[in-house]
């Protein structure tokens, strides 16, 4: 299995440094863009074509391998049997189209349920976060050393804007009792800042593409990945979600309970 994990790690890195480097150029580019849920959730071109290239050469070389995909490119799995692929082709699309910088694509790869490989390259900064439990976690080519179980006081937290400001689960206490909040619109690079010790918890409302990848890297560093209720992850469904150092979610999830 360590093998098997090692191979799907460097075909991940492989590929999202193919990726990487024409979303580079991509962001100064023109855009279609359009919208899906609302005017504040994207969708561009970019999207769109560089999910069907990721999810066909998924599909080329381990065909029989399940893909869920954000922009419909994939399957529609009702279990997580197997290998399964989750793709994000471009993480932070707001971020893509007016800031031309913080976003990411990401893919995270489960077998029979279970985290197993993930990968998150920030696009601009040409970084790729990629491994798993078997392989640990890599900064590009360095590997990283598990995060400090640090204490809510001790760290900075980034939470969805629109759920602190509606003080949704008592996430204005969170804020008040942690170092400071930090939004940064994608949470590929959010759990960038989670792996590298610079941030200690992130909670957002996550589609599964937006959580695969990060969780695989987190739960492998040490790291809490949990439902907002304290209950595991359900793969196949959106969700909001807790990540961060054991003790700031064990604490997080007592003032969340404490909610009116």
């Amino acid at each position: 299995m360590k093998e098997q994990s090692k191979e799907i790690d460097k075909f991940l890195t492989s590929l999202l440094k193919d990726v990487g480097e024409k979303l580079f150029v991509d962001a100064d580019r023109n855009k279609s863009v359009a919208t899906k849920s609302g005017r504040n959730d994207l969708v561009t071109n970019f999207d769109k074509s560089t999910e069907k290239s990721v999810v066909q050469t998924i599909k080329e070389n381990y065909p029989d391998a399940v893909i869920v995909s954000e922009e419909g490119y994939g399957d529609t799995p009702d279990s997580m049997d197997g290998l399964v692929f989750f793709v994000d082709p471009i993480d932070g699309t707001m971020n893509f189209v007016k800031r031309r910088d913080d976003f990411a694509s990401m893919i995270g790869v489960y077998l029979d349920g279970k985290p197993y490989v993930g990968a998150i390259i920030d696009v601009m900064n040409k970084k790729i976060y990629h491994g798993g439990p078997e392989i640990g976690v890599y900064e590009n080519e360095h590997k990283l050393e598990n995060p400090e179980n640090l204490e809510l006081s001790q760290g900075l937290v980034d939470i969805s804007g629109p759920m602190v400001l509606a003080n949704k689960f008592n996430t204005q206490k969170v804020v008040h009792h942690s170092s400071g909040i930090r939004i940064f619109g994608s949470a590929g690079i959010v759990f960038k800042h989670l792996v590298t010790g610079k941030e200690v918890m992130y909670m957002s409302y996550l589609a599964p593409w937006d959580l695969a990848a990060g969780r695989v890297l987190c739960e492998s560093m040490g790291l809490s990945v949990v439902g907002v209720d304290g209950t595991p992850v359900n793969m196949l469904k959106s969700q909001v979600v807790i990540a961060g150092t054991q003790k700031v979610v064990s604490e997080v999830l007592e003032t969340v309970k404490n909610c009116d």
